[in-house]
C-alpha cells in the first residue's frame, strides 16, 4: 500500500471541496472517500486504488443515523453500518427484505464496520479486475478478459463491453423496495431513484458503476413505505456456506389483494452489472394468485434474455429457482 494523506472534514461541503480540489492531471493527486473501508482498503493493499489522499466521511456528523419520517418513509444515512441496518426494528418491521439483505453480507465482524454507502458503491469482484497485473477494460485496458476467459462469476444479463456483476447485496433489495439515493455535490443536493443510480458498462463510462460525479457524495438512502399488505424477502445463493458474495440473488416485493398479486417488484443480484429489475417477471405475476404456475412463468420471463458465457450458464436455473423459492415463501407468509 502506498502512503497517503488523511483528511477529516467536518461537513459535506468541506468533503466535496476536498474531492473537487487539485491539479488537472488526476495522476498528480487522487482523492477518494473513506467510509467503512472494507472494500477500499483491500483495493489499496492490492494496488488497484492508489489515492494520494483519503477523505474520511466518519468525521462528518449525521451520516450514521436512521430516521423515521412522518410520511412513513425511512432515511438511512450512508454511514449506517450493515449490522445496525439489519437489526433496526423499523427496518425489520417495514422492509424485511432490506434487513435480510444486510444480514446476508459477509461476517458479523465485517457487518459491524461495513456501511450502507460503501456496500452500494463497492467495486467489482471479477478475478481480472482484482488482479493488479491484468489491465482489463475496467482498469483502462482494451479488453474484458472475462468474456473469453474465466467467467464463472460474471454477468449473464446486461453484459458488454464489460461483464462484471455488481457485488452488493443491499442494492437489489433497496431497488425492489423503491428506494431513492440522496447525493451531495458542488451544486447542492439531488435525489435519484436508486434504480437509476447504477449504470451499465454500455451506458456511460466503463470505468464506473454509478452516476456519482467526481466531487459528489452519496449521503443517504430513503425507503418509501411498502404498499399496504405487502410482503418482501431477499434470497441469496452463495458458493461458501459461511459467507460469500452472491452467485445469484433475488429481491421480491409482493402486494396482494383478495388473494391475487396486485403489485410485484422482482430484482436480481449477482447476474448483471447492475441490480437487474425484471418488468416481464413482474407482469407475469400481476393479477394472479401467487401459485406454482405464476411463479414458474415469472421465473421463465426473468431469465428469458439471459446470454450466459462459457462457464456461467448455471446461473440461469439458479436464479429461476431463487425466484420460485422467494415467491413460495411469501405465499406462505
Amino acid at each position: 500500500m502506498k502512503s497517503f494523506a488523511l483528511s477529516n472534514p467536518k461537513s459535506l461541503a468541506a468533503a466535496s471541496e476536498l474531492l473537487a480540489a487539485g491539479p488537472r492531471d488526476p495522476r498528480a493527486r487522487k482523492v477518494l472517500l473513506l467510509a467503512g473501508g472494507q472494500d477500499l482498503l483491500t483495493e489499496m493493499k492490492e494496488h488497484l486504488a492508489e489515492p494520494t489522499e483519503l477523505v474520511n466521511l466518519k468525521s462528518v456528523p449525521g451520516l450514521d443515523r436512521v430516521e423515521e419520517r412522518a410520511d412513513g418513509s425511512l432515511a438511512v444515512g450512508a454511514l449506517v453500518t450493515l449490522a445496525k441496518l439489519a437489526d433496526h426494528p423499523a427496518v425489520r418491521k417495514g422492509w424485511a427484505l432490506v434487513a435480510e439483505a444486510a444480514r446476508s453480507v459477509a461476517s458479523p465482524q465485517i457487518r459491524t464496520f461495513a456501511t450502507v454507502g460503501g456496500n452500494l458503491c463497492q467495486r467489482p469482484r471479477c478475478w481480472y479486475y482484482r488482479n493488479e497485473q491484468a489491465k482489463c477494460l475496467k482498469k483502462g485496458g482494451s479488453e474484458c478478459f472475462a468474456y473469453g476467459g474465466l467467467n464463472k462469476y460474471n454477468a449473464i444479463l446486461g453484459g458488454g463491453p464489460s461483464y462484471i456483476v455488481h457485488p452488493s447485496d443491499l442494492a437489489p433489495a433497496l431497488v425492489a423496495a423503491g428506494a431513492s439515493a440522496t447525493i451531495f455535490g458542488p451544486d447542492g443536493e439531488r435525489t435519484v431513484p436508486l434504480e437509476r443510480f447504477f449504470t451499465l458498462p454500455a451506458e456511460g463510462s466503463v470505468l464506473k458503476e454509478n452516476v456519482l460525479a467526481p466531487a459528489e457524495i452519496l449521503t443517504s438512502v430513503v425507503l418509501p413505505p411498502l404498499p399496504p399488505g405487502a410482503a418482501s424477502t431477499y434470497l441469496k445463493f452463495k458458493e461458501r456456506g459461511s459467507y460469500d458474495f452472491a452467485l445469484a440473488s433475488v429481491a421480491l416485493v409482493i402486494g396482494r389483494e383478495g388473494g391475487q398479486t396486485k403489485t410485484a417488484r422482482v430484482v436480481l443480484g449477482g447476474v448483471a452489472p447492475i441490480p437487474w429489475r425484471t418488468p416481464a417477471a413482474e407482469a407475469a405475476l400481476a393479477g394472479r394468485e401467487l401459485d406454482a404456475r405464476a411463479l414458474e412463468a415469472a421465473a421463465e420471463e426473468a431469465l428469458a434474455d439471459a446470454e450466459p458465457l462459457e462457464h456461467n450458464a448455471y446461473k440461469v436455473p439458479l436464479a429461476r429457482g431463487l425466484i420460485r423459492r422467494a415467491g413460495q415463501a411469501l405465499a406462505r407468509a
